[in-house]
């Protein structure tokens, strides 16, 4: 009677090549519902190019945003009357490039929004994480103290902080910060609750998981869907706040060229230079309109209930 051979072990590398085959699929997958979205796609495409102009600002700028040309005050457009060639978008009430600025205002916009949704993320994923996997009296103090912090409008609320902590950029994105975070925190708890009692979950606490490692390896990631879209509208919302503040003189202050701050600086001219309020505020527009697309695009993409066979 013969032996019938052992079966020869799956090699390392062949494992490691199913496993990127794995990631082409799902990457692929991913591009295909967010690519049915053409909204989505035209917001990619145009926020791609805002960063790319804030990356390289000081190359595309045709001037530096801080220099003033004492003979050209309030120059309009470059197709208008009157206009000169050298400013395009024409020049403020002290001779700065309005073009120029805008640009590099782009790189502010984006810091904002990168800096807000970390904090915002951060704090957010770890408070849910704890009040939806204990439960109990540590769940109900977060949840209360979220919907307390809700229950408030959140620019006067962004104002009373930066009334406190101070006028400035920095402080202007950590009040936005702490009241974009009850968004998060709700999101995760309950992408907490409807995974805690799931088989894997089960499985795994059964095996000798701890808790540090049952939140954050075993339920975190299959949280993560959510989140994501969250963090891009939370972007385009950190960009309307920061704007609203400088508008409101809380934000970044003078000379900086945040768009906000620009606005605010041409609040007294809107009659008579309509310029110098006009491009600043479909700078913003546009900014928050694509981050937005992308944002949907991603919910297609992400949530399964929405993609389309």
């Amino acid at each position: 009677m013969t032996q019938s051979s052992p079966a020869a072990p799956v090699s390392a590398e062949k494992i490691s090549q199913e496993s990127r085959n794995a990631r082409r699929a799902m990457l692929a997958e991913f591009w295909y519902y967010f690519s049915q979205n053409r909204g989505a796609v035209v917001g990619l495409v145009v926020f791609t190019l805002l960063v790319l102009t804030a990356v390289f600002a000081p190359l595309v700028a045709p001037h530096s945003p801080d220099i003033q040309y004492r003979d050209s005050f309030l120059v309009p457009p470059a197709w208008t009357e009157g206009g000169k060639a050298t400013f395009l978008l024409g020049t403020d009430a002290v001779g700065r490039d309005i073009l120029s600025r805008l640009i590099f205002g782009a790189r502010y916009s984006l810091f904002i929004g990168v800096i807000v949704v970390v904090i915002a993320l951060t704090g957010g994923i770890v408070l849910g994480l704890v009040a939806g996997y204990l439960r109990g009296a540590v769940d109900t103090f977060i949840m209360r103290v979220m919907d307390i912090i809700l229950a408030f409008p959140s620019l006067l609320l962004a104002l009373v902080l930066v009334a406190i902590l101070g006028p400035g950029l920095m402080n202007a994105m950590i009040a936005i910060a702490l009241v974009l975070q009850p968004h998060f925190v709700r999101l995760t708890r309950a992408a907490v609750l409807a995974e805690r009692s799931r088989d894997y979950v089960i499985a795994a606490r059964v095996a000798g998981a701890g808790h540090l490692r049952l939140m954050f390896r075993t339920i975190l990631p299959n949280c993560l869907a959510p989140l994501i879209v969250q963090a891009t509208l939370s972007f385009s919302n950190a960009i309307l706040d920061a704007a609203a503040l400088g508008f409101l003189g809380m934000g970044a202050q003078p000379p900086t060229p945040e768009w906000g701050t620009m606005l605010a600086e041409a609040r007294e001219f809107i009659l008579r230079a309509w310029w110098v309020v006009t491009f600043p505020g479909l700078a913003i527009l546009i900014t928050v309109l694509a981050i937005n697309l992308v944002g949907d695009g991603l919910r297609d993409a992400l949530d399964p209930k929405l993609k389309r066979s």
